[in-house]
């Protein structure tokens, strides 16, 4: 899993503007998360103090253990949140009445563009998603934290098959093989910054509908 960019400017709430602010229970959960997001993405995990996490949330550290279990609480829900986050954020730019292919290959740039627009959150996520771990050794997060993401991709491949500019094919491996494509995508992009979001997001996209299109159903930004 990427972190899959996840910048703090775009996270639910905001820790400098709220301090002061008689906030419900959600409200609260969101602006330290927010916070952990915003210290995970400058000093790293190890890094991470939970003291400075309350210094930028404005709360006493104790508060924090009001609204989450444990540390490996704090950090699960700060993935969810940042990943429910950034998945309505791409969501909400697309022009769901356009053709299917059209939709995914804005949703690829979208999600290229996060590495910019976003590139606080991905990091935060990457760093969660390489260090959180059972007493065991066994990573905390797996794909299940994926099922509400590739349901909707499962979603939107059906649209595209029932409206004939898709061809048959098995939606829920095409929607974990179309993720992991995105994870990679945002991983390449956040390591190599002098790559253009745009044209890799463009190339991906030719691939992936290259396989996946009918032949019938070619639009006007396909090759």
């Amino acid at each position: 899993m990427t972190g899959p960019d996840v910048s703090a400017s775009s996270s639910p709430t905001s820790t400098s503007g709220a301090r002061r602010q008689r906030l419900d229970e959600n409200q609260r959960r969101a602006q330290i998360m927010t916070a952990t997001v915003e210290e995970l993405a400058d000093r790293g995990y190890n890094g991470l103090s939970l003291t400075r996490v309350a210094q930028r949330a404005g709360v006493s550290k104790g508060l924090i253990w009001h609204y989450f279990a444990d540390k490996d609480d704090l950090m699960e829900s700060t993935v969810t949140a940042t990943l429910t986050t950034i998945r309505n954020r791409v969501a909400d730019s697309l022009d769901l009445t356009k053709p299917v292919p059209d939709i995914i290959r804005a949703a690829v740039r979208q999600a290229a563009a996060l590495t910019v627009t976003h590139r606080g959150e991905l990091t935060a996520l990457n760093h969660i998603a390489h260090n959180l771990r059972h007493p065991d050794g066994r990573p905390r997060l797996t794909l299940d934290t994926y099922e509400e993401t590739y349901k909707a991709q499962e979603s939107l491949f059906r649209r595209g098959q029932s409206e004939g500019t898709l061809r048959d094919f098995d939606t829920r491996v095409m929607a974990i093989t179309y993720q992991g494509a995105i994870d990679m995508m945002i991983e390449y992009l956040g390591t190599h910054p002098r790559i253009d979001p745009g044209d890799y997001a463009d190339t991906l996209t030719d691939l992936l509908l290259g396989g996946i299109q009918a032949p019938s159903g070619r639009t006007s930004g396909s090759p």
